[in-house]
């Protein structure tokens, strides 16, 4: 006897052995009970979801020769013909092969004639979508009004092809991709029948290889059979899909949260051997990283039948939720990458080798769930010696005062410290090169002096060193008071009720015009530097009283009433706008100013645009510090606007390099000697 595959053997002969589609069945089901016959049917899916299958059940319910029900005997001629696929009144036309609009109209043709052995004459078009235009104009009257003996089952894989005139003239039901839980119940019932000997993990594979489709599964399991010699087992069943062991990928994880790189180029070495599919182990990479962060967001959600769950629910314990996502983000985006490198290896390890980048040895924390009472333990710091002597009128620093900057002169490294130390904050000394800077530890620190923390001064800056000494110097003459550069060490007080002196900062109005600031990492700061936008907290006492009491000038601004045409061009261009609320300010001119109104002229009225005005009058009231309103009436605007003066001095560049290349004794040359011309209009301004 000829051998029948499983997906043929096992095809569903009725709606009640259907899997996966219970929504279609119901309302076919109600339908056929009901006698509420459509005439026409549209169902859609991907492949391997039961189009086909369904179509043949309906059609043996239209023709069962025991009467129109939702549940055909089997065994009368009609169905047994229609589920050998040779029964005279049902046609099956694939739509891919006959597309034209010859083949619609010749079936239309025999469409008006009754059937011979049956109820109905069904007419079943697969992949309806790769007809012509044509050809679906010519079933479009048929399709709508048909014969009472004629029904229509379309079946199509891609529903947006469909013109919307056959789409309301069918009843359309969307086809569910099969779960894999439902497709690997349904295998294990079928290799129960078989008699075939199968492992549960192995089906688990089987079904999520197969992606939704039932026809995949089953031509997946005959594969596997035939590669097991009649066992399907999760080894055979691993090497024929070319999938990795989930414990590859725990040790991949495991070798991250360790910072071991030759365990990484091992696994990838032995998956190399194995044959494994790199892109599939990125994939499963991904999969099981979801599976971790919804452990680690919702404990317990996960199926106890997991096969890897307490690999799972470790690994949460041991990696943070951040570094989950960017793991995953990682993998995501390496699957893309995988394709564009020389080799599938290549771009798996260098996948790996970029995570273990992003996660250096010991920086992958705890989750704060799995260490409820556990704090950051405070750095290890250096001790910083004893100074010898303390200036009499240097007030003590409170205990928990914040610990100022110290500048000294370079220390050698013979120094050794002092063999007591002091208790309470005991800075750290961070030395680069000659130059040393003492921070306090941020664990003791008040809560003023937590941030910004101390930026490393860089070898590169270290002659800056004499400089900021002269500045604490002369920031001290300005306030007597203030202790020495030398004298600012942290120590113990007992006034607990100290307070940091407030640091007056001025506001930006009175900054003079060539200020400029910059707020730079903190390797770019260097002690004694008032390039820093928030130097405030890094600058010792003395030094933050000494800037407050600069006296800046102040930057002069024009009241709206001192406006004039000419100053409204460059403001038009200075102002903070983009786009067309930007174009629709450089092409107004400044009218007047009165009662608190703008009035601005516009050449065309195209100009205007509610969301630009509206935009224009904001930044104009934070401009001018005022509740002002604008209007915008519209003229001749002639010169006074910022692109007429655009325009007038691009085309005198314009002009200028005309006439630079009519006097080019290059081009001269080439005039005289070869008759050469220059081409109007080709010349253009830089």
């Amino acid at each position: 006897m000829t051998y029948q595959v499983l997906a043929r053997k096992w095809r569903p002969r009725s709606f009640d052995t259907l899997i996966g589609q219970e929504h279609v069945v119901r309302a076919l089901t109600h339908a056929l009970d009901t006698q509420r016959l459509h005439h026409a049917w549209l169902f859609t899916g991907t492949r391997g979801v039961g189009k086909t299958t369904l179509s043949r059940i309906l059609a043996k319910a239209l023709n069962c020769e025991k009467g129109v029900s939702a549940h055909p005997c089997g065994e009368c001629r009609s169905c047994v013909e229609i589920d050998q696929g040779r029964f005279v009144d049902y046609v099956e036309l694939d739509a891919a092969s006959n597309r034209g609009v010859d083949e619609m109209t010749q079936l239309l043709e025999q469409a008006v004639y009754a059937p011979s052995a049956a109820r109905y004459k069904v007419y079943m078009i697969d992949e309806v979508h790769m007809l012509t235009g044509h050809a679906f104009n010519a079933m479009l009257k048929t399709l709508e009004e048909p014969p009472a003996h004629v029904k229509f089952i379309l079946a199509t894989t891609d529903p947006q092809k469909i013109p919307v005139t056959v789409l309301s003239r069918c009843l359309q039901f969307n086809l569910k991709q099969m779960t894999v839980p439902a497709i690997e119940q349904h295998l294990q019932f079928i290799l129960q029948q078989e008699t075939i000997p199968a492992e549960p993990a192995a089906l688990r594979l089987l079904a999520q290889a197969a992606q939704g489709s039932m026809r995949d599964a089953l031509s997946l399991t005959d594969q596997a059979i035939a590669y097991s010699a009649g066992t399907v087992s999760t080894e055979a069943v691993q090497g024929m899909l070319g999938t990795i062991d989930q414990s590859h990928l725990i040790q991949i994880l495991q070798a991250l949260i360790d910072g071991t790189g030759e365990r990484l180029v091992a696994i990838a070495d032995d998956m190399l051997l194995r044959g494994l599919s790199f892109e599939g182990a990125l994939a499963d990479l991904a999969v099981l990283l979801s599976r971790i962060a919804i452990e680690q967001r919702v404990p317990g959600a996960l199926p106890q039948d997991e096969p890897n769950l307490a690999a799972i629910e470790q690994l949460a314990q041991q990696l943070s939720a951040d570094h989950v996502q960017l793991f995953y983000s990682v993998v995501v985006h390496s699957r893309d990458e995988i394709r564009l490198a020389p080799d599938d290896y290549a771009g798996f390890i260098m996948a790996c080798l970029r995570l273990l980048a992003l996660t250096p040895a010991g920086s992958l924390p705890t989750p704060a769930r799995a260490m409820p009472d556990s704090t950051p333990a405070a750095p290890t710091l250096s001790p910083t010696p004893e100074p010898e002597k303390t200036a009499p009128d240097a007030a003590p620093m409170p205990e928990d005062s914040p610990s100022p900057v110290s500048i000294s002169s370079p220390i050698r490294s013979d120094v050794s410290p002092d063999p007591e130390p002091r208790t309470g904050i005991q800075p750290a000394v961070i030395e680069s090169g000659g130059a040393v800077v003492k921070q306090a530890a941020e664990a003791d620190l008040p809560p003023w002096e937590t941030e910004p923390s101390l930026p490393v001064q860089k070898a590169a800056d270290l002659t800056t060193t004499d400089q900021a000494v002269e500045m604490a110097s002369s920031a001290s003459e300005v306030l007597p008071k203030s202790p020495e550069p030398s004298q600012m060490t942290t120590t113990k007080a007992q006034d607990s009720d100290w307070e940091p002196p407030p640091y007056d900062e001025p506001p930006l109005s009175e900054l003079p015009e060539d200020a400029h600031f910059t707020q730079g990492s903190e390797e770019d700061f260097s002690v004694g530097s008032l390039e820093d936008g928030d130097m405030a907290p890094l600058m010792d006492e003395a030094v933050q009283q000494a800037v407050a009491a600069l006296d800046l000038p102040t930057t002069k601004r024009l009241s709206p009433e001192q406006v004039t045409a000419i100053d409204w061009v460059e403001l038009a261009t200075a102002l903070p706008l983009s786009g067309w609320a930007a174009e629709l300010a450089q092409q107004t001119e400044w009218v007047s100013f009165e009662d608190n109104v703008v009035v601005l002229r516009a050449a065309i009225r195209s100009a205007d645009d509610s969301q630009a005005k509206a935009r224009i009058n904001t930044v104009l009231n934070e401009h001018f510090g005022r509740a002002l309103q604008l209007h915008i009436e519209y003229g001749d605007t002639g010169s006074e606007t910022a692109f007429a003066q655009a325009e007038a001095l691009r085309q005198q560049r314009q002009e200028q390099a005309e006439n630079d290349a009519q006097q080019n004794p290059f081009i001269l040359a080439l005039e005289a000697q070869f008759d050469a011309q220059i081409v109007t209009g080709s010349i253009r301004a830089k």
